[in-house]
């Protein structure tokens, strides 16, 4: 890299925050916006900004988070100002750190590294994928099933990367690896994508429209899958026979090819408590409604067992992706702030919904939310949209925002839509156009059938 372009590098981040600072400023305090109070101008200034540098990726996304939070507490937050009356009101903002659904997400990430810890993971995918038999149609299948159920409880980006390193020795010994190697590489990163829609911990957009929702109409662990597992599962399965028609080989597949990495010496009987609290917290998750445990009070089992036990140590707890968890927590915050300040009341006033029916606008900001995913990290466009969808769904809350968050996970355009999409470019095995057929089919699908579905079971 010559001189040039390191100016460059270092001089992008400035020069679009910037940018996005004069052009946030001028529309927010140019314009005069009749009806929206000083609070709520405020706000929108830091909406805007925050969009901004989210959708240009100016800076990382969680800086945008600890940003968003930050503005709010000295511009909102300053006593007898634009919002806040006492020396105590900035602390409204801060409060999503300790939101129920940041710690929820906790108890997952300390799940899922438990599992990477102690090859759990790994041996599952040895004994499971056997019994899908050796047909190109049947291993893509076993693989794809697999992806999608590791990613309801773990971080896509991490199941993408474990499924794709034990699927490289398997595409690489076939004679037709440039055919069907696409279809294991796509079905892969689809399947990782869309498994996450499953449940409330399975991607940050379900954990953001769910605190968001905690006010109004709560949702419980199991409720969530009733609305995301359906859908998910008959997306894997539609993709599934897309892929194979798609990609069709007759040749035959052997899973002995698939060599499983070198499995490190983990005590079995830390893989049995995995394997145990993992069956036991699941099924507390999805039988709440008769025990009444919160979600969030069953997350902590994990984290407590397996820090106790030693399975997890400090060292795993600093590796937990505390940038994700900011990420969320500034969402949450800005959803705060354009609640209270009243910049989403003004928005409803401003939005004529009589032209639209539920049905109609629910799968416009479907469309809209998996649009700019599409270009920008999901968890920040949900950020950004999830916040305005429930100021204008009072009364139909759970009808918006769940099909909403969900159609957020159709981001498959493009090679840095998603983490698991780059990780699967990253083999070069694919190209954009792969990507671009399957992301188009997702984006029309998904919102589309998230939206009937929760629209039948509400």
């Amino acid at each position: 890299m010559n001189l040039t372009e390191v100016k460059k590098v270092r001089y992008r981040p400035l020069i679009l925050s910037v940018l996005g600072l004069i052009l946030s400023y001028s529309i927010t305090y140019l314009p005069s916006y009749i009806g929206l109070s000083d609070a709520g101008i405020a706000t929108l200034f830091i909406l805007l900004l925050a969009s901004f540098l989210w959708m240009t990726n100016a800076i990382p996304p969680f800086a945008v988070s600890v940003l968003v939070i930050g503005l709010e507490v000295a511009i909102l937050g300053k006593p007898n100002g634009v919002f806040a009356k006492t020396s105590n009101d900035w602390e409204i903002f801060i409060r999503p750190w300790g939101s129920p659904v940041i710690w929820l997400f906790i108890g997952g990430l300390v799940m899922a590294s438990s599992a990477q810890k102690t090859k759990l993971d790994a041996k599952l995918i040895n004994h499971i994928l056997p019994f899908f038999g050796k047909s190109s149609k049947g291993v893509l299948l076993g693989l794809m099933s697999t992806t999608f159920f590791f990613s309801m409880f773990m971080s896509n980006t991490a199941t993408t990367a474990m499924m794709v390193s034990i699927s490289l020795p398997l595409i690489n010994s076939l004679k037709d690896q440039k055919v069907y190697g696409k279809a294991v590489l796509l079905g892969i990163a689809i399947s990782a994508n869309i498994g996450g829609m499953a449940t409330i911990i399975g991607t940050p957009p379900n954990a953001i429209s769910a605190g968001l929702l905690e006010s109004t109409r709560p949702i419980n662990f199991l409720e969530w899958m009733y609305a995301g597992f359906p859908i998910a599962l008959i997306l894997l399965f539609f993709f599934w026979i897309y892929l194979s028609m798609r990609y069709k080989t007759n040749e035959k597949i052997s899973v002995d090819n698939i060599r499983m990495a070198e499995l490190h010496k983990v005590n079995d009987w830390q893989r049995w408590i995995v394997m145990f609290v993992f069956i036991i917290t699941i099924g507390l998750w999805v039988s709440s409604s008769i025990h009444k445990i919160p979600a969030t009070a069953i997350a902590l089992i994990p984290i407590t067992v397996f820090t106790v036990t030693g399975i997890i140590d400090k060292s795993d707890i600093r590796c937990l992706p505390w940038d994700i968890l900011l990420l969320l927590a500034g969402g949450l915050s800005l959803g705060v702030a354009v609640s209270e300040t009243g910049l989403a009341s003004w928005i409803i006033s401003r939005i004529s919904l009589d032209s639209y029916s539920l049905f109609t606008l629910t799968l416009l900001m479907g469309l809209l939310i998996s649009i700019l995913s599409n270009f920008m990290s999901n968890t920040a466009a949900a950020n950004i949209i999830l916040p305005i969808v429930i100021s204008i769904s009072i009364g139909h809350e759970a009808h918006l925002v769940i099909p909403v968050a969900l159609s957020a996970s159709a981001a498959m355009c493009l090679p840095i839509s998603t983490p698991p999409n780059a990780i699967a470019f990253s083999t070069e095995k694919l190209n954009s156009k792969d990507f671009l057929e399957t992301g188009l089919i997702a984006m029309l699908t998904v919102p589309l059938a998230s939206t009937l579905w929760v629209k039948f079971i509400f």
